[in-house]
């Protein structure tokens, strides 16, 4: 299964380019931006810091819960995942992904120390301890609107190990997916009978690959997305809704239904298959 951003709105992290998406701002800051910028390190991290609190509180809704059953029950087999909000592991999966890596950490520019973001947040508060608190619109990557005179005022958190720059641990735009999670990502297909594109609208390269790629092989490519999907041509099987309807109904045609399961979804540390 390959899932986008679609799974995770229900869970109150919106998308880029579902069907409320244009109500929302364009693509957040780029890679290059990133690393060449102080201002919009500093930009970054202010708005994250009001955005971060959102996106550590979601939590698994109901599709999330259904696809770790169906992987528990044995009818599918391990997640790959655009999202970067952890919720398909807080729901019990233990075969994932992270595709874009994880918003959960962050990771320094200069020595690639990670640092978890629950402890990040709280070194960002105490170097700014009368930081503005106002929320406005959040976008998926846990970034917020904010005027940039509060911006400019802001101490950008530094690496505790060599104080070098701090990046989110996510696949920024314009950055690369690493090549060892995308060939592992590659090596699952090639074992695969099915891909299942849930939630994604499949614009972005880095999943629409895996579409081409299963086509070529002659692999059945099922879509069950809210609207259009760059891969529409190339399905096997289209179905357009809500998830919250589409996958309890694949549920009922494939497993058993959550009420019915006496095991509980297994837990387990290293969720990257």
């Amino acid at each position: 299964m390959l899932t986008g951003a679609g799974i995770s709105t229900d869970s109150g992290i919106p998308d880029y380019r579902g069907p409320d998406a244009l109500q929302r701002r364009g693509n957040p800051i780029s890679y290059q931006d990133f690393r060449r910028s102080s201002a919009a390190r500093r930009r970054y991290w202010a708005r994250s810091a009001l955005g971060w609190p959102h996106i550590a509180a979601a939590q698994p809704n109901l599709a999330h819960r259904i696809v770790a059953e169906l992987q528990r029950q044995g009818i599918f087999g391990p997640v790959v995942t655009q999202n970067v909000d952890k919720l398909h592991q807080a729901a019990g999966s233990n075969a994932v992904i992270d595709l874009h890596g994880t918003l959960a950490e962050a990771i320094c520019l200069t020595c690639g120390a990670l640092e978890a973001r629950s402890a990040l947040q709280r070194r960002i508060l105490e170097a700014n301890p009368d930081w503005f608190t106002e929320t406005r619109a959040i976008a998926p990557d846990g970034d917020i609107e904010l005027h940039q005179d509060y911006e400019a005022a802001f101490r950008a958190p530094e690496c505790l190990h060599c104080g070098g720059p701090l990046k989110p641990n996510v696949v920024l735009f314009g950055e690369n997916v690493p090549r060892e999670r995308v060939d592992r990502a590659f090596r699952l297909l090639s074992a695969a009978g099915c891909l299942v594109a849930v939630g994604s609208s499949l614009t972005v390269f880095s999943g629409y690959r895996f579409v081409l790629e299963a086509h070529e092989r002659g692999v059945p490519v099922v879509i069950l997305n809210d609207g259009l999907t760059r891969a529409d041509a190339l399905c096997t099987i289209k179905v357009t809704g809500r998830l919250s309807d589409l996958l309890p109904a694949l549920q009922a045609r494939l497993g058993r239904p959550l009420e019915t399961s006496t095991e509980k979804p297994r837990q387990t540390k290293d969720t990257t298959a």
